[in-house]
């Protein structure tokens, strides 16, 4: 069936589809406000906010958190406690766990999960630049903090075993973590006793 919709209106709401949590509603609902809310200059400044934002993020060479420069803001703070060692998935994850404020060390992005269904393996992962970094550094414990879902838990594993030979106290984020949920959803309170509660693994 043809579009009811003008070309140029139809492009906006395929592009929108493809972002996370934007359903087809959703993405008719956004162009309408784009289209009857917002000046010419608003969405000029909006576009070029996100392409200012793709040209100057990078990823830290310390812990691939996303960051302007070469280290991001929490490798740079001589306050944070480097010998703690957060292993995340994601960078949105470490924005998660710095809301609640309770956590002072540093983090290890891992840019993903191991997910042998999808074809993505330890080498797809930071996982050799987290090793090299452990060699390098004095680190007293690694706190896994991958998501509760069937791949967060084989990444955390598979971390486990990899880094127990090492001598370092390996720990995994413990209760108020629900099965199968990611850690960017969760509320502080949540994140906050999950890292209280961590165990040995």
């Amino acid at each position: 069936m043809a579009s009811t919709f003008p070309l140029s209106f139809q492009v906006l709401i395929d592009k929108l589809v493809k972002f996370p949590g934007i359903g087809r509603r959703s993405a008719e609902r956004i162009v309408h406000f784009i289209l009857n809310k917002l000046s010419l200059e608003e969405i000029k400044s909006l576009s070029e906010a996100m392409v200012k934002l793709k040209e100057s993020i990078r990823f830290c060479s310390v812990c691939h958190n996303i960051s302007e420069d070469e280290l991001c803001n929490v490798c740079k703070d001589t306050q944070r406690d480097k010998g703690i060692v957060c292993i995340v998935e994601e960078p949105k994850d470490v924005i998660a766990i710095e809301k609640t404020g309770i956590f002072r060390g540093v983090y290890h992005v891992l840019m993903g999960s191991l997910s042998p269904l999808d074809g993505r393996g330890p080498e797809d992962l930071s996982i050799n630049e987290l090793i090299s970094r452990l060699n390098k550094n004095s680190i007293s414990e690694i706190i896994i903090a991958t998501d509760s879902d069937t791949e967060g838990e084989t990444t955390a594993l598979y971390l486990a075993q990899l880094l127990k030979p090492k001598g370092i106290k390996v720990t995994r984020i413990g209760m108020g973590i629900p099965l199968g949920s990611n850690i960017d959803y969760l509320d502080n309170g949540t994140i906050i006793k999950a890292l209280e509660a961590r165990r040995a693994i």
